[in-house]
């Protein structure tokens, strides 16, 4: 399974990046291998409006099913649900620990977005 985690380096060791949509980078990590690919979110995170719409498109096209992040506003949560995505919210520490409780079972998908939109 393909997990999108944000991330504020490209390493399984760097930390969680609270920001969905402005992280700088987003590491889709297979659950199985541990293989990872580092996509760079640059352009969604200096992006004038539509950050979170356009990194939730991206999460979609790379194939992750799950979405790992502190924070999801209301219209990339929208947006990752329509696609299929589902979305753990209020992930702190490292990438490598964030799969690690997916994998155990010791996380809990969100029902709606945890973050207000911005105008």
């Amino acid at each position: 399974m393909k997990v999108a985690v944000t991330s504020k380096g490209t390493l399984l060791d760097s930390e969680v990046d609270p920001r969905f949509g402005r992280a700088p980078y987003i590491l889709i990590v297979d659950t199985d291998t541990w293989a990872f690919e580092v996509v760079d979110n640059g352009n969604n995170a200096n992006a004038f409006k539509g950050a979170g719409i356009q990194a939730a498109t991206m999460v979609s096209d790379k194939g992750a099913t799950v979405l790992m992040t502190g924070y999801c506003g209301p219209k990339a949560f929208e947006t990752l649900e329509a696609a299929g995505v589902k979305v753990i919210d209020d992930i702190t520490g490292k990438v490598r620990d964030a799969i690690k409780a997916f994998k155990e079972g010791k996380v809990t998908y969100a029902a709606a977005a945890n973050k207000e939109a911005h105008w």
